[in-house]
């Protein structure tokens, strides 16, 4: 698995700011698996629970 730390640091970032998050890039360079796995790993090891 490759950590991308530098887009991880800029979605933490702008976390609390109010507006939508919109990653673009071009097909299959990580845009998902970013949002749906390494973001969503990181809320929960920082005290947001896992909605059933």
């Amino acid at each position: 698995m490759i950590v991308r730390t530098k887009y991880l640091n800029e979605l933490i970032k702008a976390k609390n700011n109010g507006f939508p998050k919109i990653i673009t890039g071009i097909r299959r360079c990580g845009k998902s698996f970013l949002l749906n796995t390494i973001y969503k790993n990181y809320l929960l090891n920082n005290g947001v629970k896992k909605k059933i």
